[in-house]
C-alpha cells in the first residue's frame, strides 16, 4: 500500500556540482544557482532539504520577487551547524531538519530575530520566540520492501516490527537500515525522541543490532536501498522523501507507525551575520504562507489534521529549549554509548 502524506511539485533544477568541498572547510553536498534576468539582490540559503524537492519553493519565491537571485547550498545537518556556528559562513537563511541544532544556534546567539504576520500564524510549539520558525511537519516512517514481506504480516507498530524480525531472522539478516545517529543530526533527533516516548525503541534497536543493521547518512540513501532490494526495512525514514518518490511506488511501502509517529518540524533561522536579513525574513514568510496555503505550494505542507483533530499517534516534536537536553555532552555521550551497545553488536 502506498500512502501519500504530502504533495510534490517537480521542476527541473540546474545543479552546478555535487559533493563539493567548501573552501572554508564545511562539506557541501550540492550547490545550485537560480539566476534571474536582472538581479538586484542575492539570497543565500544553506539547507539540509533535498534540492530537487525544495526548489519549487525557491522558484515560487522568485516569481513573486523577479529580481532576486538565489544560491542554494545543500549540506547535512551537522555540516550546517559547523558552517554557521564554527566557521561563520555568510548565509541569509539556514534551513534544517535537525530541530535541536536549530534551537542551539538560536540559544547560542548565532541567529537574529524576525517578526511578521506570517510568523504569528504558527502555533507556539511551531516556533521558538522570534528566532526559529517551522514550516513543515514530516513523519518519521518505516519504509519496507513489499517483496521482502511476501507471506508475512505488514507491521503497523514497532512491536509488530520486533515480532516479524525476531520470527524471521534468516530473511532479515543484514537487510535492515537506519540512521547512523553518531553523524546524522536528524537521525540523532529521531532516536532520542523515540527513546523518550517508549521503551519499545530500545527493544527494537537490540533486535536490529542482532540482525546486523546497516547504517546510513540520510533518508534518500535508505529509500533507494529498499527499492533496490539491498535492504528490506528502513527505520525512521523521512516519510516526505519517500512519498515524493513516485518512481519507486511499486517497490516501497511507507508505514506511519500507529503506536506513535514522530513528526519533525523543518525550520528556518536567519543567521546573525546575514547580509540580507530583510530579504531572508521575506523568504521565511513565503515558506510559512506556502505551508498554510490552500494552493499547497509546499511539497510537505503544515497539515490541519495534526493541529486540530488530536490524532494521538501523531507526535509533533515541539520547538523549544527542551530539545537541548540531549545535546548536553554527558547526555549525548551516554545515549550514544547505549545506542552503540544495542546496534553495533
Amino acid at each position: 500500500m502506498r500512502i501519500t502524506l504530502f504533495s510534490l511539485l517537480g521542476v527541473l533544477a540546474t545543479t552546478i556540482s555535487s559533493a563539493l568541498q567548501a573552501a572554508s572547510g564545511f562539506e557541501i553536498e550540492s550547490l545550485t544557482n537560480y539566476p534571474v534576468d536582472q538581479p538586484r539582490l542575492q539570497l543565500r540559503i544553506i539547507s539540509t532539504a533535498d534540492t530537487k524537492l525544495f526548489e519549487p519553493l525557491v522558484l515560487a519565491f522568485q516569481r513573486q520577487n523577479p529580481q532576486v537571485e538565489v544560491e542554494y547550498t545543500a549540506v547535512s545537518s551537522t555540516q550546517l551547524m559547523q558552517a554557521i556556528s564554527i566557521e561563520g559562513a555568510a548565509f541569509d537563511v539556514a534551513i534544517s531538519s535537525a530541530m535541536d541544532l536549530q534551537i542551539k544556534l538560536a540559544n547560542d546567539g548565532f541567529t537574529q530575530a524576525h517578526r511578521s504576520d506570517a510568523v504569528n500564524l504558527l502555533p507556539d510549539w511551531g516556533r521558538w520566540g522570534d528566532l526559529v520558525f517551522s514550516f513543515t511537519q514530516e513523519p518519521a516512517s518505516i519504509v519496507i520492501s513489499p517483496d521482502a514481506f511476501d507471506g508475512l504480516p505488514i507491521p503497523k507498530t514497532r512491536q509488530d516490527l520486533i515480532t516479524v524480525l525476531r520470527n524471521n531472522p534468516a530473511r532479515f539478516q543484514g537487510r535492515i537500515g537506519t540512521y547512523d545517529v553518531r553523524s546524522s543530526g536528524l537521525g540523532y533527533l529521531f532516536a532520542t525522541q523515540d527513546a523518550r516516548t517508549s521503551e519499545t525503541y530500545w527493544r527494537l534497536t537490540e533486535v536490529m543490532g542482532r540482525l546486523g543493521t546497516r547504517l546510513y547518512c540520510c533518508s534518500s540513501d535508505m529509500i533507494e536501498a529498499v527499492a533496490s532490494g539491498e535492504i528490506a526495512v528502513a527505520y525512521n525514514v523521512l516519510g516526505s522523501y519517500a512519498a515524493a518518490r513516485d518512481d519507486l511506488s511499486d517497490r516501497i511501502e511507507i508505514i506511519a507507525p500507529t503506536d506513535f509517529t514522530t513528526l519533525m518540524l523543518r525550520s528556518a533561522v536567519i543567521p546573525a551575520n546575514a547580509a540580507n536579513p530583510d530579504l531572508a525574513g521575506d523568504f521565511i514568510d513565503h515558506l510559512i504562507l506556502s505551508a498554510w496555503s490552500d494552493a499547497g505550494a509546499s511539497y510537505f505542507p503544515f497539515p490541519e489534521l495534526v493541529r486540530e483533530t488530536g490524532v494521538t499517534s501523531l507526535r509533533p516534536i515541539r520547538l523549544g529549549p527542551g530539545l537541548l537536553v540531549f545535546l548536553d555532552d554527558l547526555k549525548r555521550r551516554s545515549f550514544l554509548q547505549e545506542w552503540e551497545a544495542a546496534v553495533l553488536q
